[in-house]
């Protein structure tokens, strides 16, 4: 067995938090079934230095930011809403499920696939008018979901690798885990910087390979692209809103090997589902 690196002194166990209420469910919004073809920007890599590959004990859990750690998703997605009514004219609530509806990929692709026949300077202009908007508006208030501090100990103290792969810019996302606490526990953050979530899955598998991956999100897109990696098995974070909803369900349909609407059972869901499958031997005779 490799040695085991060494981590710095734990943070101590946060006192146990009441669940959130869950919000009341509105009606579902229609999800096209085919897959997008603005799942994904193919964007230049940049890893520097690049990791050698290294052995770990059990395998790798790799974890989206927004909407999947952050409890932020339908804050931004009121940003993201008021930024696109005031470009492009979008009524406020029709711009929110919209900007819902296509999350998990970025904001750029988001409003390329939305606004098509929109100038590009414009959709460039908007994209950055979001992005500084999202770091004031929603960033300044996000906060983890309630179970996340206790199962990333549980997940670590049962010798997982933990990593982040997010669209958010990976210096806010090393900020917002470092302010939450919440750095500690993860190998490595990849953001925008580094690529896409697929380019991001690829560079886990090289850095951490022959072992059991897995990627858990809140997202279609999310989904998508574990499924598109071969070896990297997709988990999800089901999300309620007032006015829509992404059920279990829907993430099944997308990939997903699991999902619910809390996380705290993720520790003895990729324990089962790493585990080799036995063959029963044929009965002689």
């Amino acid at each position: 067995m490799p040695p085991r690196r060494r981590r710095p002194a734990a943070p101590t166990d946060p006192p146990s938090e009441p669940e959130t209420p869950e919000a009341a469910v509105g009606p579902e919004l229609p999800m096209a079934l085919a897959s997008s073809q603005y799942a994904e920007l193919e964007r230049p890599v940049v890893v520097e230095p690049p990791p050698d590959p290294r052995a770990v004990e059990r395998g790798v859990v790799v974890f989206d930011l927004d909407g999947t750690i952050l409890d932020d998703i339908w804050r931004i997605s009121e940003v993201a809403a008021d930024v696109m009514a005031t470009a492009f004219g979008t009524p406020a609530p029709e711009a929110q499920l919209h900007y819902l509806a296509t999350t998990g990929m970025p904001f750029e692709a988001q409003l390329a696939q939305l606004y098509p026949g929109a100038p590009r300077e414009l959709r460039a202009t908007t994209a950055r008018t979001f992005h500084q908007r999202k770091v004031t508006e929603a960033y300044a208030k996000a906060k983890p979901f309630p179970e996340i501090p206790k199962l990333l100990k549980r997940l670590a103290d049962a010798r997982w690798t933990l990593a982040i792969s997010t669209g958010a810019e990976t210096e806010m996302a090393d900020l917002l885990l470092e302010r939450e606490g919440l750095r500690f526990w993860f190998d490595g953050v990849l953001g925008s910087r580094e690529g896409t979530k697929r380019e991001h899955l690829r560079e886990y598998g090289r850095r951490f390979p022959g072992v059991p991956t897995f990627l858990v999100g809140d997202s279609r897109f999310d989904m998508e692209a574990a499924a598109s990696v071969p070896g990297v098995v997709p988990l999800g974070r089901a999300s309620r809103f007032p006015t829509w909803s992404l059920t279990p369900k829907d993430l099944a349909k997308w990939g997903a090997q699991w999902a619910d609407y809390n996380l705290s059972d993720l520790p003895g869901v990729v324990d089962r589902l790493s585990r080799p499958v036995r063959r029963r031997r044929p009965r002689a005779g």
